[in-house]
């Protein structure tokens, strides 16, 4: 694992895997993920999808990559909420979430106050049809539009959600399941 500072212009050599984490950037003084899109190290990012490499976008991270024009929509203010949060799995077969094996509802953690993504009808009813919903509430915890949690791009390999797979990595933090994932584009790649 290699930690890339914002101020980079290249990713290291090989990369199979680019996570944008959640956390404010830059203090979200404008916009959650607004000045963070636009870092010098967000080329490369843009560059490695372009070239098939997986980029998982968490959280904060989900927004910088629709403020860098990497996934449609966005993210509004709301409550922070930070709990456990039930999602279902609406497309089993990305490389981001074949590794659950036909498992519907996962548990993973929310953590977020600017967490109610949108988007305008057509683009909700493109990313319906074209199967990019891939992660729903199962109780919408802050209004995002048709319970979306989490989509990815037009090819399946950039992935943005709400929910922290990160904090249900194991047992002991309330879920796993948030590990399943990593392990499931890690198989991909």
């Amino acid at each position: 694992m290699d930690m890339v500072w914002h101020a980079d212009t290249e990713l290291p050599y090989g990369v199979d895997l680019v996570v944008l984490p959640g956390g404010f950037s830059y203090g979200d003084y404008l916009r959650a993920g607004a000045m963070a899109a636009r870092a010098p190290i967000m080329d490369a990012v843009k560059k490695a999808a372009d070239a098939g490499v997986a980029v998982v976008g968490i959280c904060n991270g989900f927004q910088i990559l629709c403020e860098a024009g990497m996934l449609p929509g966005a993210r509004t203010p709301g409550k922070y909420v930070c709990k456990p949060i039930e999602l279902e799995i609406t497309n089993g077969q990305t490389r981001f979430t074949a590794a659950y094996q036909g498992r519907r509802e996962v548990v993973m953690t929310q953590g977020n106050g600017d967490g109610n993504y949108f988007a305008d009808e057509e683009t909700l009813n493109r990313l319906e049809g074209e199967g990019q919903v891939v992660f729903r509430y199962v109780t919408n915890p802050n209004g995002s539009a048709r319970d979306i949690a989490g989509i990815v791009n037009e090819r399946g390999n950039v992935l943005g959600m709400m929910p922290h797979p990160d904090r249900a990595f194991e047992a002991e933090l309330g879920s796993a399941d948030g590990a399943v994932l990593f392990q499931s584009v890690m198989a991909s790649a």
